[in-house]
């Protein structure tokens, strides 16, 4: 473990003298690797062709790629030499990919060559002018060999790293910039979580545009020495066959993936058996809550335990574990993992056990402040340095931390809150469901009513009358949602997290 370095370019110095040989990545599609001695060798070339473009000693570098070598060289080497890397969300609409493009303030831009035309109609709004570089994520050679090998900065860990933006669902996304201390404090307290070490392979198809798939599948093993297979996408098909072919000890999920690969195994796919899985320690859930009927189904189908975790991009991603052991909790994210953490009400005073408030958290992997929004990072902040999440919930009398939905999501009927994801989970028993959202709508007599949005098992039908009767069980009448749509998919962000005020649209 790199425990001693301070900076992202000091553990790539480490990993290229310690084992320079040892593949730190993997890309399926190709079959091509990158070993830490590569990185560390085209780091020291990227360093010179950084300074030949004028890139700002502590200029901002834009990514805008599909998971490959190139992109994975990039956003490590970047930062390796002291420049903040700043991955684009591939699925943002015109108007936001523009919105960041310009308050982001960066120097140049990387982009692949399937994104140009969304980049292009981006561009068509900004204001400010960069740099661009059109870059195939899969490009086996890396372009800034031809410059000469130059020497990685020294970066101190209160140097910016990282800046991310959030979704911006409810309004304009906001940077949030981390520190190479936040990032190591974030990876380190992962990989000690997991035991995780040189011997470990993770399986993840996350997107480095993404917190989850940044600092979960390609920081931490970086910082602990392990590898990553990282395909393009996910796939339910080849899933199992890279875990397999890899011998992966742990994969990196998200409750979609999961939902996924039940419904595979159950559709009459291919199901591995318990001896061609037997080099994966556990899964890994993150990103959204993962239901426990998934949770529980999973791991009778596969024989593999999966350890549900929470994170957010204002903490670096992890914030809560459940533990690998008997004391894991079905429906609970965990216990803080490297953070502090408390739950307070309306007014700010600390609640006890079992009463619902909001949570926040504190600890070295928490953002200091949100890039160019000071009012932002006031409003999140308390006076002795607290993030306010926005996350409802609660904790139990041993500690473990139950998510209940979000403040801007919570639905108010009749003056009674209702989480949306008690809505989901009934649902969700349902057999014919795979998929469930529940959101508040407008109403003249409650103040908000309950609708919610189903995606239905391939070739399996329900009628609206039929779930209206099984939500009536389980839910009770006033709980029973008043409007009941079935979709072919449920919008979501790029970490599989369901975008529930977006579902407002379809009463447009």
């Amino acid at each position: 473990m790199t425990t001693s370095c301070q900076s992202l370019g000091e553990v790539l110095l480490h990993w290229s003298v310690v084992q320079a040989g040892k593949v730190f990545l993997y890309a399926p599609e190709t079959g091509a690797t990158l070993s830490y001695g590569q990185l560390a060798k085209e780091a020291h070339h990227f360093s010179t062709w950084l300074e030949e473009q004028k890139i700002s000693a502590h200029g901002h570098v834009g990514l805008y790629m599909h998971n490959g070598r190139q992109t994975s060289t990039i956003f490590l080497a970047a930062m390796a030499c002291g420049r903040v890397i700043t991955p684009l969300n591939l699925l943002a609409p015109t108007n936001q990919l523009a919105w960041v493009l310009d308050h982001s303030d960066i120097e140049i831009l990387f982009y692949s060559p399937d994104k140009k035309q969304s980049l292009f109609a981006a561009l068509e709004n900004t204001k400010r002018k960069f740099q661009l570089v059109e870059l195939d994520p899969d490009q086996p050679e890396s372009p800034f060999m031809k410059s000469a090998a130059g020497t990685l900065p020294t970066v101190k860990p209160t140097q910016p790293a990282l800046l991310m933006y959030t979704s911006g669902t409810t309004g304009t996304p906001k940077g949030v910039l981390l520190t190479h201390a936040n990032l190591l404090h974030a990876a380190r307290s992962m990989a000690s979580w997991h035991s995780l070490t040189e011997a470990d392979t993770v399986l993840s198809s996350l997107p480095i545009y993404h917190i989850n798939g940044q600092v979960i599948s390609t920081i931490t093993p970086f910082v602990s020495g392990g590898s990553v297979v990282a395909p393009h996408a996910f796939s339910v098909s080849s899933w199992w066959k890279l875990a397999i072919q890899y011998q992966c000890t742990w994969i990196n999920m998200v409750p979609t993936i999961i939902a996924y690969l039940i419904n595979g195994a159950k559709s009459g796919g291919t199901l591995p058996s318990r001896e061609e899985l037997k080099a994966i320690r556990f899964g890994r859930s993150a990103s959204a809550p993962l239901p426990p009927e998934h949770h529980r189904e999973f791991e009778a189908l596969f024989g593999i335990t999966v350890i549900e975790g929470m994170g957010m991009t204002e903490s670096a991603s992890m914030v809560f574990c459940n533990p690998h052991d008997e004391r894991r909790r079905y429906g609970s994210p965990g216990l803080p993992c490297g953070v502090e953490a408390k739950v307070i009400d309306a007014d700010g005073k600390p609640l006890g056990a079992n009463v619902a408030g909001e949570i926040c958290l504190r600890g070295g992997n928490v953002l200091n402040a949100y890039y160019k929004a000071e009012a932002e990072t006031a409003k999140a902040f308390d006076s002795e340095g607290w993030l306010k999440t926005g996350d409802l919930g609660m904790r139990d009398d041993d500690g473990f931390y139950f998510i209940t939905g979000r403040l801007k999501e919570l639905i108010i009927k009749g003056g009674e809150n209702i989480a949306p994801r008690e809505i989901d989970e009934a649902i969700l028993k349902h057999p014919a469901v795979l998929d469930a959202a529940a959101v508040g709508i407008p109403d003249a007599n409650y103040g908000q009513e309950i609708m919610v949005c189903i995606v239905l098992k391939p070739d399996i039908s329900c009628t609206e009358e039929e779930m209206r009767l099984f939500c009536l069980k389980e839910l009770g009448k006033f709980r029973t949602p008043k409007l009941i749509l079935f979709m072919e998919d449920l919008p979501r962000g790029p970490s599989g997290k369901v975008q529930r005020l977006k579902l407002l649209d379809l009463l447009h």
